[in-house]
């Protein structure tokens, strides 16, 4: 009988068996079983690289503001319905624990039974820490992102002692548009939580989360789609929009490619890229129009026009080689952009977060608003600090009475050197 029968046929002896397992491999004595391959080779890494089977080591936890930070940017945050809907909506969830970790191994989400959450803390398993397989361990979330597969650890599997009381059943969860590992999903419990089923479970649910974040990824190109239209149906040469990832949504004068090749560090201007040779990048919205250097080149000059005449209407247009096009703004997005087109000469985040909230130290949230204004304005904006290019014209359209128009910031008692403000001129006499 192997282990994972024994287990599910009594628990208690299958630790105990385990335990003696353990003890002998790692003295180097002949074992009454073999551990199971991919626990043996997690036991040899953890040997090669010094961690200690004897002794728990807590690595610092993230503070709460890099834990926001984290979520806030994650991939994962997309996919929590999915997660929670399949792992804490059964019969079972009193008795088990949900644990989303990052690619670094970081405990982004904990949730489920509140006792078993609180054994978790005395394990460590707590929000902020660090359950890489290097720094704590085999365990049900740094094996699987060692891996590439889903792991099931019980009990004296796990490498450390202190977490012999514990069973584990991790997946990892990839990008669909390049296969890059974003985080594990893990089910944890004590050992009489333990059962076989467990991990073909986790599994089906990481792969439900890695679906649902396909079926986002063509949603955002069918958008983009609808942007690249109108834009490469004045185009002539070879031409094609893609994503921030290089995934394509539309082209023109040249074959169907389903993906290019971008750099890592982009910004507009002329590129060398492998598919196509010297080429010429610029921003729109969500993504990159790129045009073939054997197509005209685009004429000279960008500009941003930021119309804050209607206050449920707030708007931001841009002009260039790639055409104009238009996106409507959030308040918090439109007063970031305000705030920067007063400051051409840039902000950084805690500069922001007090002309937002009278608060420098809430950088988290204006980083991670910053994070999602760049992916749709792109080359437009430069970062340390945040601020719009050197070469782009910017204009604000103000209401009539510019007082009161962003409150918290009393940026509205006047406009910045670079941006030229304008009222509205006087509807004509009838």
């Amino acid at each position: 009988m192997d282990m994972t029968h024994l287990a599910a046929v009594d628990a208690t002896r299958a630790a105990r068996v385990l335990d003696e397992v353990r003890s002998a491999t790692l003295a180097g004595q002949r074992a009454p079983l073999a551990p199971r391959p991919v626990i043996g080779e997690s036991w040899e890494r953890m040997l090669r690289s010094g961690v200690d089977p004897e002794h728990d080591v807590r690595a610092g936890l993230l503070s709460r503001e890099e834990v926001q930070h984290r979520r806030e940017t994650s991939p994962l945050r997309h996919v929590l319905p999915v997660l929670r809907e399949g792992l804490l909506s059964v019969a079972d969830v009193a008795r088990h624990i949900m644990v989303v970790a990052d690619a670094d191994g970081r405990v982004l989400w904990r949730e489920g039974s509140a006792p078993v959450l609180r054994r978790a803390d005395v394990l460590g398993l707590e929000v902020g820490a660090d359950w890489r397989e290097n720094v704590v361990g085999t365990n049900g979330v740094g094996t699987p992102a060692v891996t590439r597969r889903p792991v099931q650890v019980f009990a004296s599997e796990h490498f450390v002692r202190s977490h012999a009381t514990w069973t584990c059943s991790g997946a990892p969860v990839t990008d669909p548009r390049d296969g890059r590992l974003i985080g594990v999903v893990d089910v944890s419990g004590p050992l009489d939580t333990m059962h076989p089923a467990t991990l073909a479970w986790v599994d089906s649910v990481a792969k439900l989360a890695e679906a649902r974040l396909r079926d986002l990824h063509q949603q955002s190109l069918e958008r983009l789609r609808a942007v690249a239209a109108p834009v490469l149906a004045r185009i002539d040469g070879r031409a094609l929009v893609v994503d921030r990832h290089g995934w394509t949504a539309a082209v023109t004068g040249m074959p169907y490619v389903q993906r290019l090749a971008l750099p890592k560090s982009l910004s507009a201007g002329v590129r060398w890229l492998p598919a196509l040779g010297r080429s010429t990048l610029e921003p729109l919205a969500g993504g990159w129009l790129v045009r073939a250097a054997d197509g005209p080149a685009p004429p000279p000059g960008r500009r941003v026009e930021l119309d804050l005449r209607e206050p449920r209407r707030r708007s931001v247009v841009v002009s260039g080689g790639a055409g104009t096009w238009t996106r409507e703004l959030s308040p918090r997005h439109a007063e970031l952009l305000y705030l920067l087109a007063v400051h051409r000469e840039g902000r950084t985040a805690a500069g922001l977060a007090g002309d937002m909230f009278g608060d420098p130290g809430r950088t988290v949230t204006v980083r991670a608003e910053m994070s999602r204004v760049r992916r749709y304005l792109g080359g437009l904006l430069e970062h340390r600090p945040y601020r719009f290019g050197e070469d782009v014209e910017v204009e604000v359209l103000l209401p009539d009475d510019p007082h009161g128009l962003f409150p918290a910031t009393g940026a509205h008692d006047a406009v910045g050197p670079g941006a030229v403000g304008r009222r509205p001129a006087p509807a004509a006499d009838p």
